[in-house]
């Protein structure tokens, strides 16, 4: 029996990939066909997102399958990050582009909005954590600067839906996507009108929500004559990055915590229901939309970023290491000499992040790290010990032992960090797939063709085709002595 063979692109923050996935019935193969930048644009003052050259670059990625031995895929799923969407009037036009949401457009936008409704009121309706970037402030900033804003806006459409449009002429809001910007029911998984009319944002310019592993359409044919592909359905896949990555989490449990590892780390567990409450709202949890009918329980924390930007700060000064350099030096490096919050918005700017951890160890009473290896260890102790704090808070809430820890995405290079979680959070890590995002995209395509029918199913196939590598506890009486310290940072 011949592959069955799809297109899945993965689009990040800066970059875009498209990859082909083939599938023999058990195992899935991937192979990147095309990888292109996404560079943001400063134009008139506001941060966009070039919307048009990222769907030439889609475009392109499919033809490349028309030109070689992958003229038959079946389908093709687009995944992108959340909260951010373009506007379609009444003749189907794109109104202008995306805006990032760096933007500054939002700034104290939250005290606007919890002037008209209570935060409280706002999450036990949505779920969906406090970021000054979701959907609905966005849409509250427009409205409040430009009271004309909406004028002739008959749609909006969230970045993997508009391109989705852009392909097939269809107009439809996929659930995971839709689920980060604040403007769903949580418990009805269904548009909250009466929460949007509560904060003055308009009603009438959403479209119906589609599930994922449903089937959007066909190419439209100008799309089929610039790419040379035909048949393929257009998908939707769990839209949103982080509901893919978790798709392809290899659990054969239903109870584990996983971090879906890269410049952010996203840490949760899978539920079958939300947990909208206070005390998850006072910890910062979020409850996002998953795959069959399942709710992302879990927490944004800062990921490699902080250890990136270190390696480039030390480029600019002269001095280049790989990773691989830098982690050795960590694992040669003092344990638990200091520690950083690594969610401290000292740390979110891009910029001399070595001077930055210095600076901050020095203002808290600590010991300053004063070699590069001992700055990298701090990074890793610290992320390992706020792992252990997120995942002890999900399990108080949820009253329960999570047993194991999967790791998926990119931060499973980083063995050294896998290592510290296991020993920090004492419990078993499993790290892999590192292509998590792009896996899960393609399982649910498998899903919308019926060749696996469920999540279970799809872990398997992961389980079966990638190599996935164990970490065992060790030294956790060191991490409980430092643990108090650690926290009270927080």
């Amino acid at each position: 029996m011949a592959d069955f063979k799809m297109l899945a692109i993965d689009l990040g923050a800066t970059s875009g990939r498209g990859i082909v996935g083939r599938f023999d019935g058990k195992k899935l193969s991937l192979e990147e066909n095309h990888r292109f930048d996404n560079d943001p644009v400063t134009a008139a003052g506001t941060f966009y997102w070039d919307i048009l050259r990222i769907f030439f670059e889609i475009q392109n990625s499919i033809r490349k399958c028309a030109l070689s031995d992958d003229k038959d895929i079946k389908s093709i799923g687009i995944d992108t990050w959340g909260v951010d969407f373009g506007l379609i009037d009444k003749y189907g036009k794109l109104m202008g582009n995306p805006v990032h949401y760096r933007d500054d457009r939002t700034l104290g936008i939250q005290d606007y909005a919890f002037a008209k409704l209570s935060k409280e009121k706002i999450y036990e309706k949505t779920g969906i954590a406090h970021i000054n970037f979701n959907t609905i402030y966005q849409l509250m900033a427009m409205k409040r600067d430009n009271p004309n804003a909406f004028d002739g806006v008959d749609k909006i459409l969230f970045i993997p839906d508009l391109l989705n449009y852009f392909l097939t002429g269809k107009k439809e809001t996929e659930y995971t996507v839709a689920s980060t910007g604040g403007l769903l029911d949580v418990k009805e998984r269904k548009w909250a009108y009466d929460l949007m009319s509560s904060l003055d944002v308009p009603t009438n310019i959403f479209t119906d929500i589609a599930q994922p592993g449903t089937v959007v359409g066909k190419l439209l044919p100008s799309v089929s004559d610039f790419t040379g592909i035909k048949d393929a359905n257009v998908v939707h896949v769990a839209a949103h990055d982080t509901a893919s990555a978790v798709v392809s989490v290899p659990s054969d449990s239903k109870e584990f915590i996983y971090i879906s590892s890269g410049t952010w780390s996203l840490m949760g567990m899978e539920l079958d229901t939300p947990a909208p409450s206070v005390e998850a709202m006072n910890c910062g949890f979020t409850n996002e939309g998953g795959t069959h009918g399942k709710t992302r329980f879990l927490k944004n924390i800062m990921g490699t970023w902080i250890e990136s930007e270190c390696k480039r700060q030390w480029a600019r000064e002269g001095e280049k290491y790989t990773y691989d350099e830098l982690s050795e030096m960590a694992a040669n490096s003092q344990m638990h000499k200091c520690f950083i919050n690594v969610d401290d918005p000292t740390f979110n700017p891009p910029g001399n992040m070595p001077k930055r951890i210095v600076d901050y160890c020095k203002k808290t009473g600590q010991a300053v790290p004063e070699t590069k290896g001992e700055i990298v260890r701090c990074i890793f102790d610290s992320l390992a010990m706020k792992y252990r704090w997120t995942v002890e808070n999900m399990d108080k809430l949820m009253n329960r032992h999570t047993p194991v820890i999967n790791i998926v995405g990119g931060g499973t290079k980083e063995p050294l960090l896998c290592k510290l979680t296991a020993d920090a959070c004492g419990r078993p890590v499993y790290a892999g797939p590192t292509e998590a995002t792009a896996i899960g995209n393609l399982c649910v395509q498998l899903m919308a063709h019926a060749e696996i029918s469920t999540l279970a199913e799809a872990r398997e196939v992961v389980r079966n085709s990638f190599e996935i590598k164990t970490y065992e506890p060790e030294n956790t009486e060191k991490w409980d002595e430092n643990f108090e310290r650690y926290c009270s940072l927080m």
